[in-house]
C-alpha cells in the first residue's frame, strides 16, 4: 500500500467526456483529491459524490482538484452525474490499472462472501506530485468535508 510523503504513481484515465486526463496534467498547478469509490449509483457512493460536489468551489479555492475513480465506464459516470448533478470529474478505471496501482482492488467480505472490490479510499497529492495523505477504507459520509479541513 502506498504510503505519505512518497511520490504519487502516474496514472491517466478517461473522464465521464472520454477527456484523457492524467496525473502530470496537473503537475506545478494544482493539488487533487484522489478519491476510489466502489460503484456508480449506489447509496453511500452517491453520498459521497454530492458531498465533494457541495464543497468544489471550496476546494477550487485552494487550487485542489476532485477526481473520483471507479471500474464504471464514462457512460455509467456520465448517467450518474446527470442523475444525481454531481459536479467532480470520474475517471473511468474499467481495467483497473489505477485501482491497482493505488491499492485499493483488495479482498472485501460482504454478505459472508470474499470477493475483489475496490476499498473506499482517498489520496491528497500536492502540486510536486507528492501523497500528502492516504487513506484507506474511508466512510462515505462527511468524507468530503474531513478532507477539505486536511487541504486547509
Amino acid at each position: 500500500m502506498l504510503q505519505k510523503n512518497q511520490l504519487a504513481p502516474d496514472f491517466q484515465a478517461q473522464d465521464a467526456h472520454k477527456n484523457l486526463i492524467k496525473l502530470s496534467d496537473y503537475k506545478n498547478n494544482k493539488n487533487i483529491v484522489l478519491y476510489f469509490y466502489p460503484k456508480d449509483d449506489t447509496p453511500g457512493c452517491t453520498l459521497e459524490a454530492r458531498q465533494f460536489t457541495a464543497l468544489a468551489n471550496e476546494f477550487a479555492n485552494l487550487d485542489t482538484v476532485i477526481l473520483g475513480v471507479s471500474k464504471d465506464s464514462c457512460e455509467s459516470h456520465q448517467a450518474f452525474m446527470d442523475k444525481y448533478d454531481i459536479g467532480v470529474q470520474l475517471l473511468a478505471d474499467t481495467a483497473g490499472e489505477m485501482c491497482e496501482t493505488y491499492g485499493v482492488w483488495q479482498e472485501k467480505l460482504k454478505n459472508g462472501e470474499k470477493k475483489m472490490g475496490i476499498v473506499r479510499s482517498t489520496f491528497i497529492i500536492d502540486k510536486q506530485g507528492t501523497l500528502r495523505a492516504v487513506m484507506y477504507g474511508v466512510n462515505a459520509d462527511g468524507h468530503a468535508p474531513e478532507i477539505l479541513d486536511k487541504i486547509k
